[in-house]
């Protein structure tokens, strides 16, 4: 066995790295390209509604680019951003040196981003996906969409292992890694939001899968699932698809939540107020969201009982979503409240949601939601609960954690001004296609007539959207100055913060905690710094520290599984190169050998000798 790590080129550390660290910053750069990507997108879509009758972009271009500005963001931009976070930190506030299965969390990964990238394949084989981030049936079918909706189909379904993977990784986690003294009720709140979100996905995305399957079969291979003049049943897809997709807004907007309740504590110098009811109220809202789905389904003919039942539990949900809004008001009523940047992101998010959250509760009455349906309203409201939830929640996490990630602080005076240019776009962008939908704009059409009195609204939500691109010009401006000239953080708590992360030494060592910490109470590092030294208390002492070994075999097995994907699509296509078959069974060949490779090779790890640890103590501080 091992005793040191071997030493390898940095590319090849990345490549085969299993370090939790790591993988977050992955997920993050992975995550913020397909963010931009979709952005662009959005952007074009609002230069072609600036005016009526623009032919900036084609009606198919503009099919194309709805469709995938709303898978990426939501599948390959929102939710690995947020498992960056998850990634990173959860780890660090539970004091674990690591994941439970470090190698599957490379897996995850690596899955994730070749099923994204398959799915972006498609603009190179005849267009990208056309019948909307929602594929309905018939618009998805054979007869009506072309080969990108294969590589829709077969990118989410090899994304979705990844993501499926990562959260059955969390959970485990999070149930056998905490430290001595941390029970389930001294998590911090961003860590059970993660665990419960993890739990949803586990439910979520397996019908989501099996969805997809069938949408593959009527597809390739002739199934007749969704055909309705074959017998199949169109609107059982919809009925799949919102099973996963009401829940999948709280997947995502679950770990905002837990952001939200890790930064307003930190700046407000206050503990989370109603820490018990937050932690129910996410377990609630986490069980009432596979009740609501069919409030998407409204207009579709259920029938007046069923239609009821789902504005119920729709309307429902709404009471522990304001017990959460209610608990960081008060967090904040009375504290000491420092206003930088991932404060501003942090509290501008209370308002902002809730009006997201009140537009959802007007679509929830379903008489009142056969006039909103299907209009610029619906899209007002989802993008204020995904952007002006979601997304400010994730700039809130970016300015707070980065100095741990990186070793150094984003700018605040270009921070502040990247705030108020995102946040005035957004409202521009989002709040006038409320009334737009209210004058009858429907959603997903690529241009308009004159003389109806959109053409103000329209300018000013394309307006908005400039505003949010210089936003995150100015973003990117940031990044790249503050790390040429930005301010280096050694000390391992430059916040003064409340959890556990925030004791280990800037940059965080590759084992994280020297010795497992002791926790004491709810926000244990606050608790030594008024009850103790400052410092956490060690429940081990000083020895040798197994970590595991790298391995390129997620890369490996992520690869298989690009081409496995890649020959399946192939069968639709109208002159493959070669055999489909050939090539997805050469794919599935590369995913399970690499597999049975990883079955049968001793991989122990290496230690870390408690001399160096001893060294980095000395040298470090930290825990």
């Amino acid at each position: 066995m091992a005793t040191h790590k071997k030493e390898k080129s940095v590319i090849w550390d990345w490549l085969t790295t299993v370090d939790h660290k790591k993988l977050g910053i992955m997920y993050l750069i992975a995550g913020t390209l397909f963010f931009v990507k979709a952005g662009i997108m959005a952007l074009f879509m609002r230069i072609q509604l600036m005016y009526p009758q623009m032919d900036f972009l084609s009606g198919q271009t503009f099919n194309e680019f709805i469709t995938m500005h709303g898978t990426i963001m939501l599948f390959l931009a929102a939710t690995p951003l947020l498992f960056a976070f998850m990634n990173f930190v959860i780890p660090l506030q539970i004091g674990a040196r690591d994941v439970a299965f470090p190698f599957v969390n490379a897996l995850g990964f690596w899955i994730f981003l070749s099923g994204g990238l398959l799915l972006s394949m498609s603009w190179f084989f005849g267009g990208g996906p056309d019948a909307g981030w929602t594929a309905y049936v018939p618009l998805s079918s054979r007869d009506y969409a072309g080969v990108g909706l294969d590589f829709y189909v077969l990118g989410l379904q090899v994304s979705g292992i990844g993501t499926l993977v990562s959260a059955i990784n969390f959970l485990v986690t999070i149930i056998n890694m905490r430290a001595p003294g941390m029970t389930m009720m001294r998590l911090p709140l961003f860590v059970w939001t993660s665990f419960v979100t993890s739990t949803l996905i586990l439910f979520a995305f397996t019908p989501l899968a099996a969805g997809l399957a069938l949408l593959m079969l009527d597809r390739l291979f002739d199934g007749q699932f969704f055909i309705a003049n074959m017998g199949g049943n169109a609107v059982l897809w919809q009925h799949i698809f919102w099973i996963f997709g009401h829940p999948e807004v709280y997947i995502l907007v679950l770990p905002a939540f837990g952001i939200i309740s890790e930064v307003i504590p930190a700046f407000a110098r206050k503990r989370l107020f109603g820490y018990t009811a937050m932690v129910f109220a996410t377990m609630i809202i986490a069980f009432l969201g596979f009740m609501v789905w069919a409030h998407h389904m409204f207009t579709v003919g259920m029938g007046p009982v069923a239609n009821s039942i789902f504005a119920i539990t729709t309307m429902t949900i709404a009471v522990p979503t304001g017990i959460k809004i209610f608990n960081w008001l008060f967090t904040m009523w009375g504290g000491k409240i420092t206003f930088n940047t991932a404060m501003m992101f942090a509290s501008s998010f209370v308002p902002t949601f809730v009006l997201g959250g009140v537009t959802g509760v007007m679509l929830a009455m379903a008489p009142v939601d056969h006039l909103y349906h299907d209009t610029y309203f619906v899209v007002a409201h989802f993008h204020y609960i995904i952007v002006g939830g979601i997304v400010l929640s994730l700039f809130a996490g970016l300015f707070y954690w980065y100095p741990k990630m990186f070793g150094h602080k984003l700018n605040e005076t270009l921070g502040k001004l990247f705030f108020w240019v995102f946040y005035i776009g957004f409202h521009l962008t989002f709040f006038v296609q409320h009334l737009l939908g209210l004058m009858g704009m429907p959603r997903r059409v690529y241009t308009y007539l004159e003389g109806q009195g959109l053409e103000p609204f329209n300018l000013i939500s394309t307006i908005g959207t400039f505003f949010m691109s210089a936003g995150v010009i100015i973003l990117v401006i940031n990044i790249i100055y503050s790390a040429v000239k930005g301010e280096r953080v050694t000390e391992a708590d430059p916040w003064d913060a409340r959890t556990l992360e925030w004791s280990t030494p800037t940059p965080v060592p590759e084992y994280n905690f020297a010795q497992t910490p002791q926790v004491r109470s709810l926000d244990p590092l606050f608790y030594e710094k008024i009850h103790g030294d400052g410092k956490m208390k060690p429940a081990e002492p000083v020895g040798d520290i197994h970590m595991p070994n790298g391995s390129i075999l997620p890369l490996i097995i992520s690869v298989g599984l690009f081409i496995a994907g890649f020959g399946f699509i192939m069968m639709n296509m109208e002159n493959p190169i070669i055999s489909p078959l050939v090539v997805a069974v050469g794919g599935l060949a590369i995913t399970f050998g690499a597999m049975f490779v990883r079955s049968i090779k001793e991989d122990h790890g290496y230690y870390i000798p408690a001399s160096k640890v001893k060294a980095d103590l000395k040298e470090k501080g930290g825990n």
